[in-house]
Parts: C-alpha cells; structure tokens; sequence
C-alpha cells in the first residue's frame, strides 16, 4: 500500500511534470473509481494544473482551483506516461486500469500523461473532482500529519493519553495520525523498540518522545531515499529500505534476531523480539498476548 513517503514522493514527482500543463481529458476506465459527479470529471478539461499537494495518502492535482483528489488505496499505483497520444481506449472492466489523465501536446509533440492502475480483485482506488479537498470525507477527517512541524512530542502525547488502543493500531488509523499505514507502523515501532501490543495510554513521557522521534525520523528517511525517482522505481526502494516488515524469517539488522510475524485475517505485522518484546514472541493470533 502507498503510505505517506511514497504519496509524497508521487507529488513531487507530478509537481515536476504535471504542474503547468493542461489537461486534455480524464477518463474514467473503472466507474466504481470516480467518487463525486458535481463538478463533473469533464469539468477539468482544458484547465491547467497549478499545483499538487499530499493530504495523508491522498494525492491532490489542483487545476485552475478544481481539485483532482486520488486514493490509490491498498493495491492502486500511478504510472507516468510521456506520450499518451497513442492510447488506445480501454472498455471498462477489462485489466488494471482505473484512469487515465491526458495533458495537452507540449512544444515537443508529446502528450503526456499518467494512468491510475489497481492490481487485485478488491477495487477500492477512489477518485474524486471537488472545489475543494477538504470536501473528501477521508481528507476532512485526517489527523495531524507527522512531517508538519506542528506535530510535537506534546501533540503526540495528547493523542496517546487515556488511549485503551494498542499503539499498532493507533498509529495505523488515519483520523488519529495522517499517512502511515502498515509497513511504516512495523518500522517505526522498531525503530522505537516498542512492541505492536503497547497499549498506548501506558507509554511513559521518556517512550513518547522516543516514539516520536521514531516517527518523524523513519518517515522523513523514507522520503529523502525517494527523492527525485521515477514514479516506477517508488516500489522497489520502498522494498528495499524496510528493516522489518515483509520481513519474516530473515535476521533482524539491528540485533540478529529472526524477525518474527503476526498474521491477521486480512494483513499482517512483523516485528523483532529481542529489540521490541524482550526476546519473548507474539501469539500469532488476533488480540495477541506475549506467550508466557
């Protein structure tokens, strides 16, 4: 799933090759994608993109004050394409494609562009045409972002406090904190050598802090190491930079330890015991508990 460094190095790729250039069309290949229908997507025809931001995991095109909102979802991606003048119309559902974005020929004859594709068979990619992007009930509804400097340690310990949530999926939840999903929970819990389990109201002032410097600093780290890649090469940097999630099996690169996992019905979390559980493992079953 994009998570926060990825979405963000999306916008600063588009910002790039997107910003400045008109838009031809956008077509809706599958009709579950397209979210809003006022303003109409044919609305954004002819009007230039002026600028493109990040709001938690959602991707945000402004153009000529209409905003293009894209969720990419669990398996959604975003592929640039720099000639698009020879697409042939795809019928929907048929393969991955969910939208295509169509800028007018620049001076070398080109036509640009970039395609919103999902794999799988959970279709769950949003796209939405609104005035404003805090009319997308998932961007009004987000939590601080952790890469704001408004995000503090007291900010942080506000959120914590009296939580009975354990800290796994409170960081996970986007009304709470905006952007991190579940590799990037996986590595700032071990980061912070803290177990998935925690609950988050028990965490001390010396563990919040720890938290959040685990936080801010691994998302921040994950955004310089993608910095100035193509859209196609997000992925396999991603892979390659985690430390424990997807993991399972291989030795932990901070202690040696194997890293171990806990399945889910529909995910699942890795984690190191001797940096984050006291060498004890987890359960591996829902609501786990350390085993004795």
């Amino acid at each position: 799933m994009p998570e926060l460094p990825e979405v963000e190095s999306l916008a600063e790729f588009l910002k790039e090759r997107a910003v400045g250039r008109t838009v031809l069309a956008v077509d809706v290949v599958a009709v579950q994608a397209l979210k809003t229908f006022d303003p109409p997507v044919t609305a954004l025809g002819g009007l230039t993109v002026t600028g493109v931001a990040r709001h938690g995991k959602f991707l945000d095109l402004d153009c000529d004050g209409l905003h293009l909102v894209v969720h990419l979802a669990r398996a959604g991606w975003l592929r640039w394409r720099d000639d698009l003048s020879g697409a042939k119309p795809v019928r929907p559902g048929k393969g991955p494609l969910a939208a295509r974005v169509r800028f007018a020929p620049g001076d070398d004859g080109l036509a640009p562009g970039f395609e919103l594709t999902e794999a799988g068979t959970q279709k769950r990619l949003a796209v939405y045409v609104t005035r404003d992007p805090r009319e997308v009930p998932g961007v009004a509804a987000l939590g601080p972002d952790p890469l704001d400097p408004s995000f503090t340690v007291d900010t942080l310990r506000r959120i914590v406090s009296g939580s009975r949530t354990q800290i796994k999926g409170l960081l996970r939840d986007q009304k709470v904190v905006a952007g991190i999903g579940n590799a990037y929970s996986d590595e700032v819990l071990h980061a912070a050598r803290m177990s998935p389990f925690k609950i988050a109201g028990t965490l001390t002032d010396a563990q919040v802090a720890d938290l959040h410097e685990a936080v801010v600093a691994t998302l921040r780290e994950a955004v310089e190491r993608a910095r100035g890649l193509a859209a196609k090469d997000l992925k396999a940097e991603k892979k390659s930079g985690l430390r424990v999630h997807n993991r399972a099996g291989q030795p932990c690169d901070v202690c040696g330890d194997t890293i171990r996992e806990v399945s889910f019905s529909d995910s699942a979390l890795q984690y190191c015991p001797t940096c984050q559980t006291g060498g004890k493992p987890l359960a591996d079953r829902r609501l786990s508990r350390l085993l004795k």
